[in-house]
């Protein structure tokens, strides 16, 4: 059913256009996301088939599901909107939010605690934000950080390897981030400059969506300091921001 898809998105493009005054003001807070038609058609195309809910009572203005799409978009803009199939919710909160979490220790003991997040991204679920995070936190993105994490979980778990395209070599993919990720890990615990967010060390997972982050962030810094792992991501987002 390919061809509905391709014919309902057609006939968005065709009926409705950006609000420019409402695009360009988003624009001008993200200095690192590049205005150009090929991205507006994939926001539009993103907010038609997206559904935004505020949460307690949070008022979801179109400049905040803008702002939200751009940067959602900016990812998947050579990969297509396809690979953020088969879910459609994003919640946004007014700030962080806590999530009750709960495990089994190896002696069977049940531990549950409450967990204050700035965003998650559900398995075959939502994208849950903190708009706060969004709009004001200097030291992370979370919006680039969750939808990296959607990404990531195509494979099947959220384990820093998304589903790498023909001819990429899973191999480099892994000796790559694997060094990375444990010399990041090292120096952290030594306590050197890391220059990434210390919470890429909590997991692979993270690491991979904190990395994501300064790719189209800071992507001549990330290249200077992990060459390797900027090159994967390279081929996997088929862009170069550098």
């Amino acid at each position: 059913m390919g061809w509905l898809t391709d014919w309902r998105r057609k006939r968005v493009l065709e009926k409705h256009h950006m609000d420019e005054r409402i695009w360009l003001s988003a624009l001008s807070s993200l200095p690192f996301i590049k205005d150009s038609q090929k991205l507006r058609d994939l926001v539009l195309l993103f907010l038609a088939e997206k559904e935004f809910t505020g949460a307690h009572g949070f008022e979801i203005t179109d400049a905040i599901r803008v702002s939200i799409a751009a940067q959602a978009c900016l990812p998947i803009l050579e990969l297509g909107l396809d690979w953020y199939s088969g879910w459609s919710g994003i919640v946004v909160y007014p700030g962080d939010f806590r999530v009750r979490r709960s495990e089994v220790d190896e002696a069977g003991v049940l531990h549950e605690w409450d967990d204050e997040l700035a965003g998650e991204a559900m398995p075959g679920g939502p994208v849950v934000l903190s708009w706060d995070a969004a709009a004001h936190d200097p030291l992370i993105n979370v919006v680039l950080h969750e939808f990296a994490h959607k990404l990531d979980m195509l494979s099947g778990a959220a384990n820093g390897m998304p589903p790498l395209h023909p001819g990429m070599d899973r191999k480099a993919w892994h000796a790559a981030f694997t060094e990375a990720y444990e010399g990041f890990s090292d120096a952290l615990e030594r306590g050197k400059d890391t220059w990434l967010d210390p919470y890429a060390a909590e997991h692979p997972s993270e690491f991979f969506a904190v990395v994501s982050e300064a790719f189209f962030q800071h992507p001549a810094e990330t290249r200077r300091r992990y060459p390797d792992v900027y090159e994967q991501l390279k081929l996997f987002y088929r862009q170069d921001p550098s």
